[in-house]
């Protein structure tokens, strides 16, 4: 059955249920929020970079950002996709940190900050919302731990196969019987995000549009067999605000 990606909807309709709003109580959030400050970026710019000290927390209002690692080889793996409603920084509150990764802005964006030393603050005088904020910390290490499983134990099939899973999960439209990824990402961009090289990622996407496991319409991707997927990768159906970019 052809498949119509004209009635895709626009980045202001993507799913957010993931974001950080989803751990904590809106009082709390909104405690969060009120010591943000407002920081604006435009397109390729960095927020940061790996190994540099770790003094801040972003809260993504609009845009995008990619969170890279570079490996000993130099080759740069990108961990994370974060968009609107999304927090990340890698700050341990009441201790000092490196940032773990790089953070570019690969479509104009504008953050809330927030600063440790704030945050410590706020966290001391308010248990319940640094319980919250423990239950954030914690998804946020085991999503960590399940894309390095991914990259580490499956080969590039199922690493690949647990990525197209987690965009569906991030951008995912449900058209009938298939999943539209509303995002367009590069086939550079694909082999970034699990180690490979662009080349291994054509015949991996050519070997499973031969298969009907998926589709690429106009550069969206289009998953048809979202079972050969979670086969390929041994999915362990982890919860939404893990399994995702």
């Amino acid at each position: 059955m052809a498949v119509s990606i004209n009635t895709l909807p626009n980045d202001r309709d993507i799913k957010q249920d993931t974001g950080v709003a989803a751990f904590f109580s809106e009082e709390n959030f909104n405690k969060l929020k009120g010591i943000m400050h407002t920081k604006k970026v435009e397109v390729h710019g960095y927020l940061f970079q790996e190994g540099e000290s770790a003094e801040y927390m972003y809260f993504v209002k609009k845009g995008r950002v990619k969170l890279t690692k570079t490996t000993d080889t130099g080759n740069k793996i990108t961990l994370y996709l974060h968009h609107t409603g999304d927090m990340f920084g890698h700050i341990t509150p009441f201790q000092p940190s490196v940032q773990a990764f790089s953070a570019e802005v690969i479509e104009d964006a504008e953050f809330g900050v927030i600063e440790q030393a704030e945050l410590e603050r706020l966290l001391l005088k308010n248990g319940d919302l640094a319980i919250e904020f423990m239950r954030w910390m914690g998804a946020m290490y085991r999503m960590t731990q399940a894309k390095f499983r991914d990259l580490l134990l499956y080969g590039k099939p199922g690493a690949l196969c647990s990525l197209l899973i987690r965009m569906s999960n991030s951008y995912g439209i449900q058209q009938s019987s298939h999943i539209a990824i509303n995002y367009k990402a590069t086939n550079m961009d694909l082999a970034e995000m699990i180690g490979a090289t662009r080349e291994s990622v054509n015949r991996m996407l050519s070997d499973m549009r031969k298969a009907e496991v998926l589709d690429i319409i106009s550069g969206t991707i289009v998953i048809k067999n979202m079972d050969y997927l979670r086969h390929t990768c041994r999915c362990e159906l982890c919860p939404i605000e893990i399994c995702r970019v």
